[in-house]
């Protein structure tokens, strides 16, 4: 009589880690963009304490990964590199997530001050991704270019 029991519950508990693993799985899939057939992991810079914060403070990022900064409107975008430790390529782009402008090999500000440089978009951006320097010339990124968004 212990058998049946024991064979139903070891079938719930194989079942059981399934499923978690399969959560894990689906958890661990974050949010990524695509970029002339390129994959980046990424986060989301959605809110005002986000984007101001952005990439500051950290020491690197791995090779495949970003930061996305979203707005609610399409506007002129101006970014600064103040406590931001790594240099950047910054790529706008607008409310069809079509490049319309960018900054390439953007270097860190060392200034303890508020003089550092900004780099502004030249068209109007509703959205903005920030890459390691290097990445867009890597791949050859070019105005025009469509960003594909998963989140």
């Amino acid at each position: 009589m212990h058998i049946p029991f024991a064979r139903t519950l070891r079938g719930f508990l194989i079942m059981l880690l399934g499923y978690a693993l399969s959560a894990c799985s689906a958890l661990a899939s974050g949010p990524s963009v695509e970029l002339r057939a390129h994959k980046f992991d990424i986060e989301i810079a959605a809110d005002e304490p986000a984007r101001e914060r952005g990439l500051m403070f950290r020491d690197e990022m791995p090779a495949d990964h970003g930061m996305l900064f979203t707005f609610g409107d399409l506007a002129q975008r101006s970014f600064w590199m103040k406590n931001t430790r790594i240099p950047l390529d910054i790529l706008y782009f607008d409310e069809k997530y079509k490049l319309v402008s960018l900054q390439q090999r953007v270097p860190p500000c060392r200034s303890s001050g508020n003089d550092c440089p900004v780099y502004p978009s030249t068209a109007p951006a509703q959205y903005v991704l920030e890459l390691n320097a290097g990445t867009a010339e890597k791949l050859g990124v070019q105005v025009g270019d469509e960003l594909k968004v998963t989140r």
